[in-house]
């Protein structure tokens, strides 16, 4: 099977498991963990990242509260500097009313504490609507207003300044979904002055399949103005094992489909373009991603200026005590939150 028809995946070989799992594993975790601390410090980059400006684009990890012994948020935005964190997955609670995994309700849950954690401790959090696994909104909303209303209601429950649609599988794979997605997307922009989005989706080495090019050209044939297209360089399923330079020709592929789509310089596609890496062991037999592979990752982005850099997922960004790989750790030798560390000092 060519890279071209490989699915992507986003760790969705376990959260597939989970997903069923997801409310008890969520109501496992300890009240401390998610508790809102109004007396939380700001965090503080580290020294050697202080000269780093505050990032312009969307720029966190990925937290996940379904499972992997997620950390409490405004400890570990203290403890790595970490100013922003991606907060997965919104997906249909039961046609088109959005809900945390499908399950969990906007308010009132450790969801909403979560964020008012990491708010209160002076960060800023973007929900990650989709995924590869579950019902997506995309699908079960029936028209591009009905879907911009659901899209509207987590902004409104929180107070957002940005969104992220991870549109992977069946939902991506639908050309009217595509377009649903894009014109939805047009009417959140209209009615939210300064509002970012995100769109993230599956890569091939070299960039978007011919779905991520039709997304592209979709939004861009609408007018839609993305603050950055965002491939997920990993899960390639041919053999790559130099996931540095592979990610680099994802991104230089990406920015390609989206100078050509919009009719930008260089520079400028960069701006309009992101990635999001997987940290340590991929679904891959054979793919990992290393700190070092991290640290060119970051760097190369950084020198394309691209406005958004994130990573799946802070519950894996620590050794595993037996080996191995899963959940809560990565099945690589790192130090306990390299990654997070790594990307807090990015700044676009």
């Amino acid at each position: 099977m060519s890279p071209h028809t490989t699915p992507h995946r986003r760790s969705r070989a376990r959260r597939r498991l989970t997903m069923g799992l997801g409310a008890a594993a969520a109501a496992a975790l300890t009240a401390s963990a998610l508790a809102v601390s109004a007396q939380a410090t700001p965090p503080t980059p580290p020294a050697a990242d202080a000269k780093a400006a505050a990032p312009s684009g969307m720029n966190g990890p990925y937290l996940y509260l379904g499972w992997g012994n997620p950390p409490d948020p405004a400890s570990f935005m203290q403890e790595t500097g970490t100013k922003q964190l991606t907060m997965a997955f919104i997906l249909s609670g039961g046609g088109c009313s959005p809900a945390w995994d499908g399950q969990r309700p906007l308010a009132g849950g450790q969801d909403e504490q979560a964020i008012k954690a990491i708010q209160q401790a002076g960060g800023d959090v973007t929900p990650s609507i989709g995924g590869w696994s579950g019902n997506k909104l995309g699908e079960a909303c029936a028209n591009a207003q009905d879907l911009a209303g659901a899209y509207q209601k987590v902004i409104d429950a929180y107070g957002l300044k940005s969104i992220d649609i991870d549109i992977e599988s069946t939902e991506v794979e639908n050309a009217e979904v595509r377009q649903r997605v894009i014109d939805a997307l047009k009417i959140v922009k209209e009615k939210n002055a300064g509002i970012k989005v995100y769109v993230t989706f599956g890569t091939t080495t070299q960039g978007p399949n011919e779905n991520g090019k039709d997304l592209i050209n979709k939004g861009a044939a609408a007018g839609l103005d993305v603050d950055a297209w965002t491939v997920m360089p990993f899960d390639f399923g041919d053999g790559t094992t130099d996931m540095a330079g592979a990610t680099k020709s994802a991104v230089d592929g990406l920015k390609n489909q989206v100078k050509a789509a919009y009719g930008l310089s260089d520079a400028d596609a960069y701006k309009k373009s992101g990635l999001s890496s997987m940290n340590g062991k991929t679904d891959q037999q054979g793919e990992s991603v290393s700190p070092g592979d991290f640290q060119q990752i970051v760097d190369y982005a950084k020198s394309k200026g691209l406005s958004r850099v994130s990573f799946w997922a802070v519950n894996r960004d620590r050794p595993c005590a037996g080996g191995g790989a899963g959940d809560s750790c990565s099945g690589i030798d790192q130090q306990q939150w390299e990654f997070s560390k790594i990307l807090a000092g990015y700044g676009s």
